[in-house]
């Protein structure tokens, strides 16, 4: 990769516009529909969404929920997991992972990642105890799990597991797409996502008709196929016009991941070979692994230093959550877990910009500062 001429650019860590700018026509086409038709809640284009998330994802059932908390706490209530059980979780994920088990009413055990920065497997295991009722590996950074030592651990302990897979739409291990590993999985459609819409969005996936149907009788209220309310439920339905939204982003989505991955591959050629300096996997490094690169999480030893000089050279990065995993924050009154492989990561870990808004001559940038910063 050449060096370019040092004219500075301004890249922002995301172009929310671009999410609107990319498929304008499409979009006020559906959304329009959606509002000439009075079709708000629980319609055809929420049906079509469900379906092109089962087709996709090879699951047998999914459902369009509110956002990907309601989603995980879902999942986990209809697992019949509540008061009384712990849920292994790691630490490095979003808050949601843990508040989703916390609001179910079981306690978030929380373990160390490893140095791909997902689960670590061994942690997870040696946090069993007779409580533990489920494992939710977390598909991070839009790479999935190491699930064969996952799902080996669960049977040994006969553990329900529950995908956080909000970041992990269409990542795969061994062939395998996220969702399709446990009992149920989750997805996020937050804005930024690989696949987002204008709000908040969230996704359930299950291969067991029992599961998709307590899932989706919580998700309206409890109320089945005829109206009647036939269990305690929550409020937390998908909204058709996001669900219309959504369709429209299907179209692209494949194109969407593809060009993240050859982001990918152009950090990678520009990035090798730095001091102190660790980049993800790269997208065609690993066979049993074909990750979307939600988000492209790099750790440096000089990471403040260098995140202050691509400040100043235009270019915007972000450390994941307020720069701290689930168990630094004392607020949630949770017993302080003892996890120095994550603590070490939290001093060193930040995001790059990894979004299609991204041009090549932007990404040849980032590379040529950062580079420069390593002499």
């Amino acid at each position: 990769m050449t060096s370019l001429a040092p004219t500075r650019m301004s890249i922002p860590f995301f172009r929310y516009p671009h999410l609107f700018a990319q498929q304008r026509e499409e979009i006020l086409k559906v959304m329009t529909a959606v509002m000439d038709r009075g079709a708000f809640i629980l319609q055809s284009d929420l049906v079509e969404f469900e379906a092109s998330l089962a087709s996709f994802t090879g699951a047998r059932h999914a459902l369009g929920v509110a956002n990907g908390t309601d989603a995980l706490n879902i999942a986990l209530r209809a697992a019949g997991i509540g008061p009384g059980d712990e849920v292994i979780v790691p630490s490095h994920t979003y808050v949601a992972s843990a508040a989703s088990i916390h609001f179910a009413g079981a306690t978030p055990v929380l373990v160390e990642c490893g140095p791909d920065h997902m689960i670590d497997p061994s942690a997870a295991d040696a946090a069993v105890t007779r409580r533990t009722a489920a494992i939710m590996p977390v598909q991070l950074n839009g790479r999935t799990c190491d699930m064969d030592a996952i799902k080996a651990i669960a049977n040994r302990h006969g553990l329900a597991i529950i995908e956080d897979a909000a970041q992990a739409l269409g990542s795969k291990f061994k062939g395998r797409n996220a969702g399709n590993f446990g009992l149920a999985a989750e997805f996020s459609f937050y804005p930024a996502k690989v696949l987002g819409c204008f709000g908040d969005g969230g996704g359930l996936t299950t291969n067991d008709p029992e599961m998709a149907r307590k899932m989706s009788l919580l998700r309206d209220h409890g109320r089945d196929e005829n109206g009647l309310v036939v269990t305690w439920g929550l409020n937390s339905r998908l909204d058709n016009l996001q669900a219309a939204v959504l369709n429209v982003k299907f179209r692209q989505l494949e194109a969407e991941i593809e060009r993240r991955r050859e982001i990918a591959r152009r950090y990678r050629e520009g990035l090798r070979g730095l001091e102190d300096f660790v980049l993800p996997p790269g997208p065609d490094n690993d066979p049993d692994h074909f990750d979307t690169y939600q988000n492209y999480e790099v750790e440096s030893g000089r990471r403040e230093e260098l995140r202050r000089q691509l400040d100043a050279d235009g270019i915007r990065t972000i450390i994941q959550w307020a720069g701290k995993p689930v168990h630094q924050f004392e607020g949630l009154g949770l017993e302080r877990a003892n996890l120095p492989y994550t603590d070490r990561l939290f001093t060193r870990c930040f995001l790059l910009p990894m979004n299609t808004s991204l041009t090549n001559d932007e990404v040849e940038y980032i590379c040529d500062r950062i580079r420069k910063f390593h002499g």
